[in-house]
């Protein structure tokens, strides 16, 4: 028992020691917390010996400042709490507020016609019937789109739309990227109660077709039509809402409830379409359905990530990636989940084997059992596993702290 708890000591002590990084500087000032069971000593972000696709993006914010880059793209793959939205909105807004920026953009899957959650900032709609595919148990259909999400329509006519709501910080957009399967069984169109006549451009391979306008839109909508039977029904993976004419944080929330670590993998466009999003940074944030699974096992979650992380480095090398570790949660309300403690330390071998970056959520929670504490003020759900809207702020804001936390200490080591 010695032993090991030597080398289990050895380890953290390691890991702490990479968080300061060999190339990074942190701040030795925490900001302190109001909840004295959270840990504000974890609130940073823990780097591997390679950190330079994370220096790669600081000179893209620099950039951004300095009117020299136009657009920074943050996507966010997750399950529930990040379909939700609230958690990711709240990190990427922050950005859109320091920086003093309206431009950017969105993805938005069609979640209300989907008719699930989904986030605040965007609203679709639809006329006609709709069957909603997902990466989960028996909901599982291919193809899907890169939120692990399809839905799919057999309908003659209908119409179909996607509309930003006043909680969007980017009002507008110029351009918008359809993503859809190219069936010869349907054509759609811009609406004719629309006055304006976009340019189209057909991407097949990547799974998409482009608008462009004239002048900035906050809403469009379609009409599809069935010209036969014999084709395969219509799937939807969703929107790009591009706004180019001012600078900005363009955010993908592509969180799906329920998914897990191989969940995304079932998605086989997933590199094309992710690809046309031209990322910078990606968070991901999945373990929490692992987790509540009694089969879970370590070595088939870092499996996962392993795969997944090599289909987002392929689609974009230069990309700077994020884990979170896997909040704390309970098994049906009441059994605390152990597993949990396994897929954070899963999270700092991928670190090491990847050369991203890793922010320990499950410590700055208060680390094992800590989400009792969070629910006794408000901050977490009675499933003991979601936040309350409260929670989910508290996160978003305790990330972006994280981040800027080691962006502002980074600065002299930006080229």
């Amino acid at each position: 028992m010695k032993e090991r708890s030597f080398i289990v000591n050895y380890k953290f002590k390691l890991l702490a020691f990479l968080c300061l990084g060999f190339s990074f500087v942190i701040y030795s000032q925490e900001k302190e917390s109001p909840y004295p069971f959270m840990n504000m000593e974890y609130n940073h972000l823990c780097f591997s010996r390679d950190s330079s696709n994370f220096l790669k993006l600081y000179k893209k914010l620099d950039d951004l400042k300095s009117k020299k880059n136009n657009r920074i793209a943050i996507a966010h793959f997750g399950g529930s709490h990040v379909q939700a939205g609230t958690w990711s909105s709240t990190f990427v807004n922050n950005f859109q507020k320091d920086f003093k920026t309206v431009g950017g953009g969105y993805f938005v899957f069609p979640y209300k016609i989907a008719k699930t959650n989904g986030q605040a900032f965007a609203t679709t709609f639809s006329s006609g019937n709709w069957k909603r595919f997902r990466a989960i148990g028996q909901d599982f259909c291919s193809p899907l789109g890169m939120s692990a999400l399809s839905i799919s329509t057999h309908d003659s006519v209908t119409n179909f739309g996607v509309a930003l709501t006043k909680k969007a910080i980017c009002k507008s957009f110029s351009s918008i990227k359809i993503y859809h399967n190219f069936t010869d069984g349907f054509e759609f169109s811009v609406d004719s109660l629309h006055n304006f006549q976009p340019i189209r451009t057909d991407f097949k391979d990547q799974g998409y077709t482009l608008l462009n306008f004239e002048l900035p839109v906050d809403s469009i909508n379609f009409k599809l039509l069935r010209k036969d039977e014999a084709h395969q029904d219509f799937m939807l993976f969703g929107f790009s809402l591009d706004n180019e004419l001012q600078p900005g944080f363009y955010f993908a929330g592509l969180g799906a409830n329920g998914a897990a670590s191989g969940s995304f993998l079932k998605c086989l466009d997933l590199s094309s379409q992710f690809s046309s999003l031209n990322a910078d940074l990606v968070i991901i944030s999945l373990g929490v359905n692992d987790t509540q699974s009694k089969n879970f096992e370590r070595e088939e979650y870092i499996e996962n990530y392993d795969s997944l992380i090599t289909v987002l480095k392929k689609a974009n090398p230069d990309v700077a990636i994020i884990l979170t570790t896997t909040t704390d949660n309970f098994i049906k309300r009441k059994t605390s989940n152990k597993r949990t403690i396994i897929a954070r330390d899963a999270m700092f071998e991928l670190m090491e084997k990847h050369n991203i970056a890793v922010w320990d959520l499950f410590s700055v929670m208060g680390g094992y059992k800590s989400m009792v504490k969070w629910q006794k003020v408000g901050l977490a759900g009675r499933d003991r596993v979601h936040f309350s809207p409260k929670g989910y702020v508290l996160l978003g804001n305790l990330m972006y702290e994280a981040f800027n936390k080691s962006y502002n200490a980074n600065q002299n080591h930006i080229n």
